[in-house]
């Protein structure tokens, strides 16, 4: 893969589901002991699992979390209540075991694993120019799609990454329009001034870089570790792996890639719906209901891994229970 262009073959070609398992699911589900539609999502997630893993029934042993980091030039600006030092810094937390990804990953048995990508070189100011140069978008793409392992049967995707969610905005108001204000919140926790000042970053930044596809976008107003999020995507569709996408900037790194081919996240759900007010209003345009809304905007695939949880119960409930004639018990007539 040497090219966007090379990508755009790539998401041009994409393997659909596997509609033999989803039909065995599908099958299986109304001989289970309970009401029909009686588990309402548990039952169409178990489903989806087995379209895209390509298998009946799904299975739920190797979970596996990946979280990416990069640093922003537009940090500089004053976009973010931490210092860009911050994002090496939590590197080392998560690699030492002591962050809230840590935590869920080892609540629901998850295998994790960082990647810190050229911290040290920041990606450009995208108020002046472009974020990432084309080369350095598709080896950062590269570098996520080298991460998806065959045996994982769903992939958690997260980030860090200090100045993101001034990333994630500018993205999704190239995409989708509206206003600047419309899709930046808080991130870290700036209001006031600078809050004023992010918004001004977003809007002068889709102001210089309009026009082009979803992929141009990336380049333009993007950062390494979304870049290395999309990458990752496209892999898991390749291996028929599952993904379960985190919050605000982990989907608008997604939002990439259906912008440039409708139908690349269908194999994706998303964890949860971030407090960050963008992500409601991106997953309406990307026709995605979050697993779960807990007011969460921690990034860092934490809202991806909760949600490990429940696809563990849809695959349990729907392997592991009895059907009608297995249980002797009568069905409706």
């Amino acid at each position: 893969m040497n090219s966007l262009n090379d990508v755009r073959t790539l998401l041009a070609t994409l393997p659909d589901a596997d509609e033999q398992a989803q039909a065995q699911a599908v099958e299986r589900e109304p001989q289970l002991t309970k009401p029909p539609g009686s588990l309402g999502r548990l039952e169409a997630l178990s489903h989806w699992l087995a379209a895209w893993q390509g298998r009946h029934p799904p299975r739920m042993e190797t979970p596996r979390a990946h979280v990416f980091a990069g640093n922003h030039g537009v940090t500089e600006r004053g976009v973010s209540a931490y210092p860009a030092a911050v994002t090496e810094q939590m590197v080392g937390n998560f690699k030492a075991g002591g962050a809230a990804i840590n935590q869920l990953c080892k609540t629901f048995g998850i295998s994790l694993a960082v990647d810190a990508l050229e911290l040290d070189r920041p990606t450009a100011d995208f108020t002046t120019g472009p974020a990432m140069s084309e080369a350095e978008t598709v080896q950062a793409m590269a570098r996520g799609m080298a991460v998806v392992e065959d045996d994982c049967d769903v992939l958690c995707l997260g980030e860090m990454g200090i100045g993101n969610t001034t990333s994630a905005a500018a993205i999704c108001h190239a995409l989708y329009g509206g206003g600047a204000a419309d899709w930046t919140g808080p991130g870290t926790g700036v209001e006031g001034e600078a809050m004023t000042i992010k918004i001004g970053c977003v809007e002068d930044a889709v102001k210089l870089h309009s026009g082009g596809d979803g992929l141009d976008i990336l380049m333009r107003l993007g950062g390494r570790e979304l870049a290395a999020i999309a990458g990752a995507i496209i892999a898991a569709r390749l291996k028929r792996v599952p993904v379960l996408l985190d919050g605000y900037v982990c989907s608008a790194a997604a939002s990439v890639l259906e912008a440039t081919a409708k139908g690349a996240l269908d194999h994706c759900q998303v964890g949860h719906v971030s407090s960050e007010p963008g992500h409601l209003r991106l997953l309406q345009k990307l026709d995605k209901t979050a697993l779960i809304n807990f007011e969460m905007r921690l990034g860092e695939a934490s809202g991806a891994a909760l949600a490990v949880g429940l696809l563990k119960a849809a695959v349990a409930c729907h392997g592991g229970m009895a059907t009608f004639a297995e249980a002797g018990v009568s069905d409706k007539d």
